[in-house]
């Protein structure tokens, strides 16, 4: 049985004189370091601060919205935004940005495990090898061309529907949130999606990178297999419609994004590269107004 997190959302509840706080109290449980050690784990892989930062606030719009189909999903206004975006969430990406920070900076003597002295290096150097080989912080730059904002888009919807999976996957197969299953999907998970982050962020940075990654591929065939299985088994729990008042603010905010986008990097674009090529021509026919003048001058001299 999922715990109810919603409910009574008095941060102080006067009733209760003798534990005014037990709501807070209640809400505090062992998914609180779950959800702080799991955004610093995707701190490490995703290495982007503001990228961490609207995926975590993107998630908590999702769970009110899709509130109505996961019980789980309804939770005080102060546990989304307070516990989850700010404390967990937030404290969890800045800890995950401070590890990047020391981990790039850190030197790695590279040389064969038997030419290190002492065990302690020797550890530390099996454990090295099993990390990822540079440590270097990912510059997304979705601004910087139409291509690399649809793909940070659809990086983000990938990151968003693998994590919407992790809940629906528990509810539809009646699994237990303990349940070893949950655990032994999320290390994959963690495994296979810093591989393929690191090969998504080489084939949009690197120009002699012309292939989409392997582990790339392998990850988006998991996240789609998953959805299958979610559609499968519960079909009309996923199909529930969604309120009136949020489907619009959803079909309001879509339609936003897709103005902005066509904005930003067309629409812009163009007035500038027509502004650009006219600019000359305007300076010239001031030149030759300025010409004439002077020769005017002249002649009257």
């Amino acid at each position: 049985m999922e715990k109810d997190y919603g409910g009574n959302c008095r941060i102080y509840d006067y009733d209760k004189p003798d534990d005014p706080f037990h709501n807070v109290k209640d809400k505090i449980d062992i998914f609180v370091p779950t959800h702080f050690f799991g955004w610093w784990l995707k701190t490490l892989m995703i290495r982007d601060w503001w990228l961490c930062t609207v995926i975590s606030i993107m998630f908590e719009l999702l769970e009110y919205t899709l509130e109505h189909q996961l019980p789980n999903f309804s939770e005080c206004w102060w546990d989304h935004w307070i516990l989850d975006a700010l404390i967990c969430n937030g404290f969890g990406i800045y800890l995950g940005m401070l590890s990047l920070k020391y981990l790039y900076m850190k030197p790695y003597d590279w040389r064969g495990l038997w030419q290190i002295p002492t065990y302690r290096g020797k550890l530390k150097r099996i454990v090295a090898q099993f990390g990822p080989h540079s440590w270097l912080q990912f510059d997304w730059r979705p601004f910087s061309s139409f291509d690399r904002w649809i793909a940070t888009l659809l990086l983000t919807i990938s990151m968003l529907v693998a994590e919407l999976n992790t809940f629906y996957l528990k509810y539809v197969l009646w699994l237990e949130p303990p349940h070893i299953l949950n655990l032994m999907r999320l290390i994959l998970l963690v495994f296979s999606g810093a591989v393929a982050l690191r090969e998504t962020f080489q084939y949009l940075d690197d120009p002699e990178c012309t292939k989409f990654g392997r582990q790339s591929w392998v990850l988006i065939a998991i996240i789609i297999t998953e959805l299958l299985i979610i559609l499968k088994f519960d079909f009309e729990v996923i199909t529930k419609p969604l309120p009136k008042h949020i489907r619009y603010s959803w079909i309001g905010a879509i339609i936003i994004l897709a103005v902005w986008t066509f904005w930003r990097f067309l629409l812009k674009n163009t007035i500038q590269f027509m502004y650009q090529n006219r600019k000359p021509s305007v300076i010239s026919s001031n030149n030759v107004d300025f010409r004439r003048k002077n020769s005017k001058v002249k002649k009257l001299q």
